[in-house]
């Protein structure tokens, strides 16, 4: 029997704790911020409105009050030190271990590390922020929301290519995908039934941080090479913040070309097909019973071809591609779902109590564990609709609008959409069905949720979810895509358009064919830090959008 040595003690000593660490450190990062920022930003609200009102500051943003100022740097410190401080007890866990510091183990540490306490900082505090800062004031305009969304305000002249409809699937092709299908149901079987509560509470608060992101893109729109009218993050940032801050801008970008790119969504599709279709039909099977890497190269390029033949037509053909494929495949995934749900009617009252539950108690799955299940839930949201990592203002900067404010309404619904009625589908088929307590160590989420539906509908089952992973998935290519293309061309200028859709459709062929660990690694710290210059200048911009606000809805008000 081997003795433990040092090292080994006090590896498992910090990482017995580590999940207590991470929620101290988690609560007490957005207590701070909410203290110091939020309850000041919230009355300092009536004070703006003063200043609209007696002409000492403009709604549209020129005179941005010091106290939001203030505010948003605050915010950015303290979730600056907490993450910093988090990084230091991480490290020494590092540290301590007996793994070496290969390449590959950097990337994976840095991936795993940025994706944990740092990004849920930086974006559930912000939201936060946003959430209070706004005093709520944006939920309370939700049909009117869908009113702007449905037309009724609609003016074909106003500057802009894609309607607010076609923005808002534009924007939800690219956050509605595998993500929505698998990563629920790994988030039910890593952090137990709670963690789908904790998913919702994420993404109400992803909607006040897209409100701001959306309304900033349409606020501080640039113009490209061509003179065409472009929004997004790199936009508001050098118009809103000033030409001094176009490194930041120039970031944003890098890190976007090379973290949206499909590598993960490929790679994920080919592996379904091949397990679903491919094996069980003896296609392109070699002599090890495995499918060659023809037959993934063929499938590789197969979709390359349909994803190139939709994002060469630029952002007005995507919009109308995504216009018409974003609600055809809810539908279908909510039709079959409520199919399986009312075969399992029983079980649905359970399960929905299950959630609660299990939520403050983290008894299910992760052995009372609270803070792995909200951890699990706040991750998994995180990816989900990926409110604050600037995609969603990328895609919503296109929309033809003169109105910043109506854009972020808008934009508000994504995170409804993706995560509170989607992800709320898969969780609760998966819970009704009772696959989740049938899994082993090392869940595949995709997997899991295709016997959930061979459970619900025999035999039809695993072919409606066939359809629908390819149209999730295919709706994810096309949108980031336009996110891909748009970064290359502000670093590159018009001329890199081709060369970087030529770029993107190569990567479709070779995740499908090759297993990129590694490389997908990287893309995962590049598609994180996005995140950062967007929050950042957000914070900083958040006064601007409020005052903007604060005079569309008393104009509203007055319609009315």
């Amino acid at each position: 029997m081997n003795t433990p040595t040092t090292h080994g003690t006090a590896r498992g000593g910090l990482e017995s704790h580590r999940g207590t660490l991470i929620l101290i450190l988690g609560i007490l990062s957005l207590t701070l911020c909410t203290l110091f920022t939020g309850i000041p930003a919230w009355i300092m609200g009536k004070g703006d409105l003063e200043k609209i009102r007696t002409g000492m500051m403009d709604p549209k943003g020129e005179g941005m009050s010091k106290a939001g100022m203030i505010c948003g740097i605050i915010s950015t410190i303290l979730g600056v030190l907490c993450i910093g401080f988090y990084a230091v007890v991480d490290l020494a866990t590092i540290l301590i271990s007996a793994e070496p510091l290969t390449f590959a183990n950097i990337l994976k540490l840095t991936s795993d590390w940025l994706w944990g306490m740092p990004l849920l900082v930086l974006l559930i505090g912000g939201g936060l922020f946003f959430t209070i800062y706004s005093r709520f004031t944006p939920f309370l305009h939700l049909w009117h929301s869908i009113q702007i969304l449905r037309g009724k305000f609609s003016d074909p002249n106003d500057p802009g290519e894609i309607n607010h409809f076609q923005a808002l699937c534009s924007a939800l092709s690219g956050t509605v995908g595998m993500g929505n299908i698998g990563g629920v149901a790994v988030a039910v079987t890593t952090g137990g039934p709670g963690a789908l509560f904790w998913m919702w509470v994420c993404a109400l608060v992803g909607m006040a941080t897209k409100f701001f992101t959306c309304s900033l893109a349409v606020m501080y729109r640039g113009r490209d090479a061509q003179g065409q009218v472009q929004g997004g993050p790199m936009y508001f940032i050098v118009e809103g913040l000033g030409a001094k801050w176009k490194p930041l801008a120039m970031a944003f970008c890098f890190f976007g070309v090379f973290g949206c790119l499909p590598l993960f969504s490929s790679n994920q599709l080919t592996a379904f097909v091949v397990e679903m279709f491919l094996k069980p039909n003896e296609w392109f099977v070699g002599a090890d019973k495995n499918v060659t890497a023809l037959g993934q190269g063929l499938f590789g390029a197969a979709m390359a071809l349909c994803v190139g033949a939709v994002i060469l037509g630029g952002i007005k053909r995507i919009g109308k591609v995504a216009a018409r494929l974003v609600p055809f495949m809810v539908l279908l995934y909510g039709g079959c779902a409520l199919v399986i749900l009312f075969t399992h009617a029983g079980q649905v009252p359970e399960a929905i109590a299950l959630i609660f539950r299990d939520a403050f108690t983290g008894e299910a799955v992760a052995g009372g564990v609270l803070g792995a299940v909200i951890s699990t839930g706040v991750r998994r949201a995180a990816f989900s609709n990926e409110a604050g990592m600037g995609t969603e203002a990328m895609a919503h900067g296109a929309a033809k609008t003169k109105e910043p404010i109506r854009e972020g309404l808008v934009a508000m619904l994504g995170p409804m959409i993706d995560t509170l009625i989607v992800c709320t589908i898969t969780g609760l088929i998966i819970l009704s069905t009772g696959v989740w307590q049938e899994t082993g160590d090392n869940p595949d989420g995709v997997l899991l949720t295709a016997e959930a539906f061979t459970k619900g509908i025999p035999v039809a089952g695993p072919y409606l979810l066939l359809v629908c992973v390819l149209c999730f998935s295919f709706s994810s290519m096309i949108g980031f895509s336009y996110y891909v293309t748009k970064c290359g061309m502000f670093l590159f200028g018009p001329s890199a358009r081709i060369p970087m859709i030529l770029f993107y459709l190569a990567s479709i062929v070779v995740s499908a064919i090759v297993k990129l660990d590694d490389v997908i690694n990287f893309l995962d710290i590049m598609f994180g830090m996005m995140a950062v210059p967007t929050i950042l200048s957000t914070l900083l911009l958040s006064p601007r959008v409020m005052a903007k606000a604060r005079e569309y809805f008393a104009a509203l008000g007055q319609a009315r």
